[in-house]
C-alpha cells in the first residue's frame, strides 16, 4: 500500500510551515525550500506525485500489500541524493537523523520505530524512476521558476561535457579477467544449486586467471622486450578463456538453457542492461567475454587495428563509449557525452545523453527548434561554442532565435565575427562561458563527474537526478532571496547574478 503524501500528524508541523536555517549555506537548505514550494502548490504537487506514482507502482495496485514509502518521501530522497551528492548510506543517515529533512517528508517525532529507511529500500524505490519521468519533473521545476523569473528563458546557452561511467581503465587482459571471474563464479553457483559436477576447482581457476593477467601487466611495463612481449601472456589467457567458456557452455546445455546468441545478439551487446536470472546473467557475461577475447586475438596476436565501435570498454558497463576530447587533464574519457542548455538564471532547461557517433554540430538545430516550440517562441538569444559551428547551423539557428551566437572556428574568423557582431551578439558571447559554471557545479556538487549507477538506463536516470538537484537548488535560492534578501542561504545566488 502506498500513499501519495503523508497525512498531517500532531507530532509534526505542516510541511509548508517548517522553518529552515536561513543563515546556513549548506546545499540542502535551498533544496528543502524548493520542495516546500512544490508541496504548497497543490496543482504542482499533484502533477509531481502523479509522475512518481506511475513509475513506482507500474502495473501494481497502490492500495494493496504492506505499507511502502509514499510518493512524497521518494521525491524528497530523490532530490537530496544528488542535490547533495550523497551515496545511499549517507542518504539513509540523513533520512534517519536530519530533523528538517524528516519534517519536510512529513515524519513526526513519534515515528522512530515506524519508518524504515534502510539504504537498500531507498535504492529499490529510487531506481524505479524512469529517465523520461525525471525530464518531466525537471520541466515542472523550471516552469515553477519562471513564475518567479519569467524573463530568464529569453537568453540560453548550451554546451556538452562528458559524464564518465564507473569503470577501471580498460585493457583486453583486465576485461577478459573480469569476464572470466564472473563466468566462473556464476557457473560454480549454478552447478552447486543443481547438483552438477565439473566446477569443483573453480577457486583454482580464479587464481590462474589472476596470475596470467598479472603476467600480462608486468610484460606491458617491460618496454625493452619489443612489441611481441604481450603475445605469450595473451596466448595463455585466451587458452584458459576457451576452456572456461566451453565448460560454461556445456553447463548451460545441461540445464537446457538457450545459447547466448539467441538471447543477446552480439551487435546489441553494448546497449544491454544485465538480465535478471542466473542463467541469463551467465549467458550475458559469456557473450561479452567471447567478444573481448576475439578482439584481443585480432589486435594482439594478428596485429589488426580495431575501430572504437568494435571494442568493449567494460564487462559491467558495456554501453560505455571512448570519447576523445583532447582537453587536459583528461584528453580521453570513458562514458557518454551530455548536452545541456542553461537559461539566464541558472535553470537547466534541457539536457540529454548524446547517442554514440552524434556530433555537437548535429544537435544544435533540432534541440533549439524543440526548445523554442516548448517555450512558445520566448527564446531571443542562444549561444554555443565553436564545436557546434557550421555555416548551415549559423543560418538555421538565425531562423529559430533573434540573436544566434555560435563562435566560428579559427582565431581570425572569431575576431572578425566579434568585431562585426551586434551589441546583443557580443553580450551573448561574453556571457557564454558562464555555462561552464553550471557544468562544473553539476560535476563537483551534483555527482555528474562519474556515474555511480549501472546500465544505460541507470546512467540516464543518474544524469536526470543530478539536473533535478541543481534545478531545485536554483529554485530554492530564488525563493530564499524573496523570503529574506540578506540571508546566507541565498547569498551565493545573488553573487552569481551580479557577476
Amino acid at each position: 500500500m502506498r500513499l501519495a503524501y503523508p497525512h498531517q500528524r500532531l507530532d509534526c508541523l505542516p510541511i509548508t510551515e517548517v522553518t529552515l536555517n536561513l543563515n546556513c549555506r549548506d546545499e540542502i537548505i535551498p533544496i528543502l525550500r524548493a520542495l516546500q514550494h512544490v508541496y504548497g502548490n497543490e496543482r504542482l504537487r499533484r502533477e509531481f506525485l502523479a509522475l512518481v506514482g506511475k513509475d513506482v507502482n507500474m502495473t501494481s495496485n497502490r492500495k494493496r500489500g504492506r505499507r511502502g514509502m509514499n510518493y512524497w518521501e521518494i521525491t524528497v530522497l530523490a532530490a537530496a541524493r544528488l542535490g547533495c551528492n550523497l551515496d545511499y548510506d549517507k542518504l539513509q543517515d540523513l533520512a534517519e537523523n536530519h530533523r528538517k529533512l524528516r519534517q519536510i517528508m512529513g515524519i513526526g517525532d513519534w515515528q522512530e520505530e515506524e519508518v524504515d529507511f534502510d539504504w537498500r529500500r531507498i535504492e529499490d524505490n529510487l531506481i524505479k524512476l524512469r529517465p523520461e519521468t525525471l525530464k518531466k519533473i525537471n520541466a515542472l521545476i523550471v516552469g515553477a521558476g519562471y513564475q518567479l523569473e519569467p524573463e530568464a528563458i529569453e537568453a540560453v546557452r548550451g554546451d556538452t561535457f562528458v559524464a564518465e561511467t564507473n569503470i577501471h581503465y580498460p585493457t583486453e587482459s583486465s576485461l577478459i579477467g573480469d569476464g572470466l571471474r564472473k563466468v566462473i563464479r556464476l557457473a560454480a553457483e549454478l552447478a552447486a544449486e543443481n547438483g552438477l559436477s565439473g566446477w569443483r576447482q573453480h577457486e583454482h581457476w580464479l587464481k590462474n586467471v589472476r596470475r596470467v593477467v598479472r603476467e600480462i601487466v608486468r610484460a606491458s611495463r617491460a618496454k625493452s622486450q619489443g612489441a611481441d612481449r604481450l603475445k605469450p601472456g595473451y596466448k595463455k589467457l585466451l587458452e584458459l578463456s576457451k576452456d572456461v567458456l566451453a565448460r560454461a557452455c556445456l553447463l548451460l546445455q545441461t540445464l537446457m538453457f538457450a545459447i547466448p546468441k539467441a538471447i543477446i545478439p552480439t551487435e546489441e551487446v553494448k546497449e544491454l542492461d544485465a538480465p535478471a536470472t542466473a542463467e541469463a546473467l551467465l549467458s550475458h557475461y559469456m557473450t561479452l567475454t567471447e567478444k573481448v577475447c576475439d578482439n584481443a586475438r585480432r589486435r594482439v596476436l594478428q596485429g589488426e587495428t580495431l575501430s572504437n565501435e568494435e571494442k568493449i570498454f567494460s564487462i559491467f558497463e558495456p554501453h560505455t563509449e571512448l570519447i576523445k576530447r583532447g582537453k587536459q587533464p583528461n584528453p580521453i574519457q570513458f562514458g557518454h557525452s551530455v548536452m545541456l542548455i542553461e537559461d539566464a538564471v541558472g535553470f537547466v532547461v534541457d539536457y540529454r545523453v548524446v547517442d554514440a557517433g552524434v556530433l555537437d554540430q548535429d544537435l544544435v538545430v533540432p534541440v533549439m527548434k524543440k526548445l523554442q516550440e516548448r517555450f512558445e517562441g520566448k527564446i531571443k538569444s542562444a549561444s554555443f561554442d565553436r564545436g557546434f559551428h557550421t555555416p548551415e547551423n549559423q543560418q538555421k539557428l538565425g531562423e529559430i532565435v533573434g540573436t544566434p551566437c555560435i563562435a566560428t572556428k579559427g582565431q581570425e574568423k572569431g575576431r572578425r565575427q566579434q568585431k562585426e557582431g551586434t551589441v546583443a551578439f557580443r553580450k551573448a558571447r561574453q556571457s557564454h562561458p558562464g555555462v561552464e559554471s553550471v557544468i562544473g557545479a553539476l560535476q563537483s556538487g551534483n555527482g555528474l563527474q562519474r556515474c555511480r549507477d549501472r546500465s544505460r538506463q541507470g546512467f540516464e536516470r543518474y544524469i536526470g537526478l543530478g539536473v533535478l538537484g541543481r534545478n531545485l537548488q536554483t529554485l530554492g535560492k530564488l525563493l530564499l532571496a524573496q523570503d529574506k534578501a540578506d540571508c546566507q542561504a541565498a547569498k551565493s545566488k545573488r553573487k552569481r547574478q551580479a557577476s
